[in-house]
């Protein structure tokens, strides 16, 4: 029989422990063995999927109550004599009963088919705008159910969440069997960037265009930046990628403080110039080659 002890998992040699004791257990476990923390463990990753298991069981009552009465009847004594069993080869008697009745462990996965089975988890992923990210947002997704029917669900989405976070939606995932707890349906979020607008980390990138009079003689521009106009100088000179620094109008951080915004200069040419434009150009390029002669001349 498979059992898992989920009390020792989480630290516990005993079922007499309070809900809190088993919160505060698993958010010191999950931390501990997150895949973020443990990049590639592929031992750190099971541990957390057992913790996250035990914790699910363990937390809601219904559920312990079942779990408690198995674990009482398959609990450490259980483990022990598995343990030592499994050292040992098969007996002669165990063979000859094999050879007339088959496989005993069949007769154990009867017993096995009547414990609670949790329903997997369903994954799925959504692209949000920046915006949506930033300000948050009501969002509703369609999902193919097991009967191939259009299932909605509709949930909300914090302001300032992170890039790849997920939203757990409880109970919408596939059935649990033999009173299992349903599994839950796990919506991963990505952030999609702009054309002008881009996230990195928790600064904002703005692509601002400028046309080439206003890079070389400098300018003020007035920009439409999420849910406010911010008035950006632009000094004289300034060429394609500069960076303009504006603190403090970045992403949501979890402190409640914002990250940077940073402006990123591009300078346009215009496709089409006009008969004037073409002779002062001329003209610009006449007072730069006297510029670069008179420089030579002094070197």
């Amino acid at each position: 029989m498979v059992f898992k002890d989920y009390y020792k998992i989480l630290g516990f040699d005993t079922n007499k422990v309070t809900i809190d004791e088993i919160r505060e257990a698993y958010r010191e476990k999950a931390k501990k063995y997150h895949p973020d923390i443990n990049v590639g463990n592929k031992h750190a990753e099971e541990i957390f999927k057992d913790v996250n298991e035990a914790y699910r069981i363990l937390s809601n009552s219904k559920s312990r109550i079942k779990y408690d009465f198995n674990w009482l009847r398959y609990g450490k004594s259980h483990f022990k004599k598995n343990q030592n069993s499994s050292k040992s080869k098969m007996s002669i008697k165990d063979a000859i009963l094999k050879i007339f009745f088959g496989d005993i462990r069949r007769n154990k996965k009867i017993k096995e088919n009547n414990n609670p089975v949790y329903g997997e988890d369903i994954v799925t992923n959504i692209e949000i705008p920046i915006e949506e990210a930033f300000f948050g947002a009501k969002k509703t997704i369609k999902l193919k159910s097991a009967k191939g029917a259009d299932v909605s669900f509709t949930f909300k989405i914090p302001a300032g969440i992170r890039n790849n976070d997920k939203i757990r939606i409880a109970g919408q995932g596939k059935k649990g069997k033999n009173g299992g707890r349903d599994g839950d349906l796990l919506v991963y979020i990505t952030i999609k960037n702009t054309n002008k607008i881009k996230l990195v980390g928790n600064d904002f990138q703005y692509e601002l265009t400028l046309k080439p009079y206003e890079a070389a003689l400098g300018t003020k521009k007035t920009i439409e930046f999420l849910d406010e106009e911010i008035n950006v100088l632009i000094p004289e000179g300034t060429s394609s990628g500069d960076s303009l620094l504006i603190k403090g109008k970045g992403y949501r951080m979890t402190n409640g403080a914002r990250g940077n915004l940073y402006i990123l200069t591009k300078i346009i040419m215009p496709k089409k110039l006009s008969s004037k434009e073409i002779e002062l150009y001329k003209q610009l390029a006449k007072v730069n080659n006297l510029n670069n002669n008179s420089i030579n001349n002094i070197n």
